[in-house]
């Protein structure tokens, strides 16, 4: 795949390669590419940032849901400081000009926010197991100041496991041609030869397919919960919290599904070109492409599905662009200040949908 993430991309039979033209595509292909991409990266960086500022703006906000779907937001801004280097190897994949450690750390960057936002929906996740399972034990356990702990490991640890990533890769010469013609960022070859990328690239594959197994099993569970419980519970306390976890659920159920569906194609792009042989070679380039494409889609959607699923978000969404000013101790408006004391009350519990 193009992205820094895949670093498959290149596993190709690069003889043929070298028969092209130094660019990947044709001009038809890479100017609706480009503009796309330039598209989703402002919007993705426009849109999580305004996530962000909103999440810590709002007091009714400052959520520990929100609080992981900031941390969310971060990642995936981090992820856009790879696009430009993607373009870039895409119009004329060498001689690669932008010097060693930065082809290493932007691969590395990619890697870390991948296995980061993997690891913030899959515990995001098993709160809200925990918060509608068994209500009262979490009510006491999941705090602010324990989310903003693990929201940090969670941060480390993909820091960590994304390591091996920087040993992989670099800027080298192939084929023996001259050194200012040949520079590619790509694997270097002594990984491959033994066998050390194709190990990497399954552990990472196997770092998004088995999370999504578990966000599986554990919606599964939530929605058994919640369709149990739903002819048990009466009265309007009852009736209102059973309306916060459905609202909580569908809006969460959404992110990960449009997660699974964009990173998906690139996950697949990993096992199939991670082969030493691999025949087809246009068309299996032109699928990097589209992964690559999803791969950034997958980026800049979040704050959308806010915007469509949440009344609440699209409210401090405009005054925020609007620049109203008219709230000293940074709270939602009164209407929807007072609507969310409303539903805490009714609830005993502190809103958590964004």
């Amino acid at each position: 795949m193009v992205s820094g993430a895949n670093y498959s991309y290149f596993q190709n039979d690069t003889d043929y390669m070298e028969k092209r033209s130094f660019s990947l595509f044709d001009i038809h292909v890479l100017v609706p590419v480009t503009i796309i991409s330039i598209i989703l990266f402002f919007l993705g960086i426009t849109g999580n940032l305004l996530t962000i500022l909103i999440f810590k703006r709002y007091k009714e906000m400052r959520t520990t849901v929100n609080m992981y779907l900031s941390s969310m937001a971060l990642s995936d801004i981090l992820i856009f400081l790879g696009l430009p280097s993607d373009l870039y190897r895409i119009w004329k994949y060498k001689p690669y000009i932008f010097g060693d450690f930065l082809c290493k750390f932007l691969f590395y960057l990619s890697e870390t926010c991948t296995y980061c936002t993997i690891l913030h929906i899959m515990t995001l996740s098993v709160e809200r197991y925990f918060a509608i399972c068994f209500p009262l034990k979490a009510k006491a356990t999941i705090t602010k100041g324990r989310v903003k702990g693990v929201i940090l490991s969670l941060w480390v640890w993909a820091l960590l496991t994304a390591g091996p990533v920087l040993f992989l890769f670099g800027v080298e010469r192939r084929n023996g041609s001259l050194p200012d013609e040949a520079k590619e960022c790509n694997y270097i070859e002594h990984s491959a030869r033994t066998g050390l990328l194709e190990k990497m690239t399954w552990v990472s594959t196997i770092y998004f397919f088995i999370p999504v197994l578990c966000l599986t099993l554990l919606y599964g569970l939530i929605c058994g919960k919640l369709w149990r419980t739903r002819h048990r519970l009466r009265g309007l306390q009852a009736a209102g919290r059973e309306k916060y976890h459905k609202q909580t659920v569908k809006m969460l159920a959404v992110v990960v599904s449009a997660f699974v569906l964009c990173w998906l194609p690139f996950h697949i792009g990993r096992i199939l070109f991670a082969q030493p042989q691999i025949i087809l070679y246009d068309i299996t380039q032109y699928f990097n492409l589209i992964s690559m494409l999803l791969f950034y889609l997958g980026a800049s959607i979040n704050p959308i599905l806010y915007n469509v699923m949440s009344q609440r978000y699209r409210d401090a969404m405009s005054n925020i662009l609007s620049c109203r000013r008219v709230w000293p101790v940074r709270t939602l408006p009164r209407k929807l200040a007072s609507s969310t004391r409303s539903l805490r009350h009714r609830n005993g519990t502190q809103p958590q949908v964004p």
